[in-house]
């Protein structure tokens, strides 16, 4: 009896300790994981629901009306031909103070939103020339803001590098040269690890922010699995690495292969907060479509989410939402803005003479003096 009592007390001790042993997140304020679950500060369950800011930080060519057009690198090259370098500037400059603003972030909460996907461009933190600047702390100074907004809304943020050094994905929504030389550039990967290193130190105390999306839709269908699968996750390890030295609170969050629906590069989870995100356009809206995903989150016990979802129908997208949320996925619809376009939150009505700026960019110009005509 007396070491029936003795264990009680231990056990009743050891009790204590684990009701205090929240995870050091937690404690902080910090959303973090807990199994399959995205758990809040006070321990409970959280679906994401809410949207992306895309075509804001990364400007892409179909939210513009363009085709052809259609990275941010082509569409600034379009502009500085039509109005020259120092309008052009001018033009981001108000795009950037404009396109999002307080009362954005304010009408998404309103709307019954709990959290959004920021896509941003590496060169953001660097000193190339980017939507007018070539200033390193241009992304702070922009996030900064937008992160202020939301913590007032109490709107949860991913930071999503959507454009990586040397191009993930090989495709324009990277905005890099057509190919994912990220995976075959040493260089390119020590900047991509360096850079979320400077933004978890920069923002290792923000608990508004629920996590870092390291890398956009990686490797393209277009390229060789063979090669490229094998290089994404170990790429994942030494990013993860590099932001652990600064900042041990924040979830990171992993795409798959493929616009983010390969999970098959995934081996066991290497860090204990991580979620895995895939992408899903124009398919069934139904569980069959998401099993997979359901099926690596039972075997290796961690959060899932759907990171982007859309360009469709209402009538789509009530319906895969649904299935997302009877099968505890969150979700960040794609995108926030459009131009005229009603697969999105809010339409942006097409400014007089626009389709002159768009039948110029879409015009082929093989030499200066095709630009002089088209101009």
């Amino acid at each position: 009896m007396k070491h029936t009592g003795l264990f009680r007390l231990v056990f009743s001790i050891l009790l204590v300790f684990a009701g205090h042993a929240r995870t050091e997140a937690q404690e902080k304020g910090y959303v973090s994981t807990k199994g399959k679950e995205v758990i809040l500060p006070d321990g409970k369950p959280f679906i994401m629901r809410g949207t992306n800011l895309g075509n804001w930080l990364v400007p892409e060519g179909y939210m513009f009306g363009f085709k052809n057009v259609n990275s941010p690198r082509l569409i600034n090259q379009a502009l500085h031909e039509l109005i020259g370098p120092a309008e052009t500037n001018r033009f981001w400059k108000g795009y950037l103070d404009d396109f999002i603003t307080e009362a954005d972030i304010h009408y998404l909460k309103s709307l019954g939103m709990n959290s959004i996907r920021v896509p941003f461009n590496y060169r953001l933190f660097t000193k190339e020339n980017y939507l007018g600047e070539n200033n390193e702390n241009h992304g702070f100074e922009l996030l900064d803001k937008l992160i202020q907004w939301c913590g007032k809304e109490h709107l949860y943020v991913i930071l999503d590098m959507h454009c990586a050094p040397g191009g993930q994905t090989g495709d324009n929504i990277d905005d890099g040269d057509g190919y994912p030389f990220l995976f075959d550039s040493e260089e390119d990967r020590q900047l991509t690890a360096d850079i979320w290193k400077r933004i978890a130190d920069h923002y290792k105390n923000e608990t508004i922010i629920l996590g870092y999306d390291l890398l956009n839709e990686p490797i393209a269908h277009y390229f060789d699995k063979a090669h490229f699968n094998p290089l994404l996750e170990p790429l994942y390890k030494k990013i993860t690495a590099a932001i652990r030295t600064v900042d041990k609170n924040h979830i990171i969050i992993l795409g798959g292969a493929q616009w983010d629906s390969n999970f098959q590069p995934f081996g066991k989870p290497f860090d204990g907060k991580l979620i895995y995100q895939f992408h899903k356009y124009w398919t069934a809206p139904t569980k069959g479509v998401i099993q997979e995903y359901l099926d690596f989150r039972d075997k290796y016990n961690v959060p899932v989410y759907c990171g982007e979802t859309g360009e469709n129908s209402d009538q789509w997208i009530d319906s895969f939402r649904t299935t997302l949320e009877a099968n505890s996925i969150g979700w960040h619809y794609w995108p926030y803005k459009k131009l005229e376009s009603a697969s999105a939150v809010v339409q942006i009505k097409k400014p007089v003479y626009y389709d002159e700026i768009i039948r110029y960019a879409e015009e082929p110009k093989r030499d200066f003096a095709d630009i002089r005509k088209s101009r």
